[in-house]
């Protein structure tokens, strides 16, 4: 059997943990564009992804998860429509404990919805910090339709990612089914 790649798109806005959640799950080293942040009013990290992360998971021998991190300043918004060409789903992370982003992750979630209606999650990155927004207070801070997924994450932890992204793949082949029993009344 032929092995197949699965493209998804991990997207947020700055700092809402992109480039760790792919780091903690990828099975080769990530290829980054991240590069040191001249000049920020904020000083919440030293470096931002300017064009994409790359990383690769192994899911088993038939398939293979190919993984997109989107830059999240505006700035490099131009990158977003490349990057979710051929995506069949994409994670929006959001950092938990910082609410003044949730309004620049909704935009994103939008924007990327309307590049491709494919399968999405909302990802609550940062559950572990002592200020973290609640998970179901997320959902009605970003306006989540009841049926979108949004799950809590620690980007950092190898587990929680795969839990995410095994949630992504279920959504994913849930959609397939659907466009194949559509098919197949036709």
């Amino acid at each position: 059997m032929q092995t197949q790649t699965v493209k998804i798109v991990v997207t947020g806005p700055f700092n809402a943990g992109k480039t760790e959640f792919i780091r903690s799950v990828s099975e080769i080293d990530v290829v980054s564009t991240e590069r040191k942040i001249s000049t920020a009013p904020e000083k919440v990290k030293e470096t931002t992804t300017v064009a994409m992360d790359f990383g690769r998971i192994t899911v088993d021998n038939d398939l293979v998860l190919f993984l997109f991190g989107t830059p999240g300043q505006k700035r490099f918004d131009f990158m977003w429509e490349i990057l979710s060409e051929g995506m069949l789903g994409f994670i929006v992370m959001v950092d938990s404990s910082r609410p003044e982003t949730f309004r620049e992750a909704r935009s994103i979630l939008e924007t990327f919805h309307a590049y491709a209606p494919t399968p999405y999650l909302v990802a609550a990155n940062k559950q572990d910090l002592y200020d973290a927004w609640d998970v179901e207070d997320i959902r009605l801070a970003l306006r989540l339709d009841p049926n979108v997924k949004i799950l809590s994450c620690e980007a950092r932890k190898k587990d929680s990612v795969k839990q995410v992204l095994l949630e992504l793949l279920y959504s994913i082949l849930e959609e397939m089914d659907r466009n194949e029993s559509k098919q197949e009344e036709i």
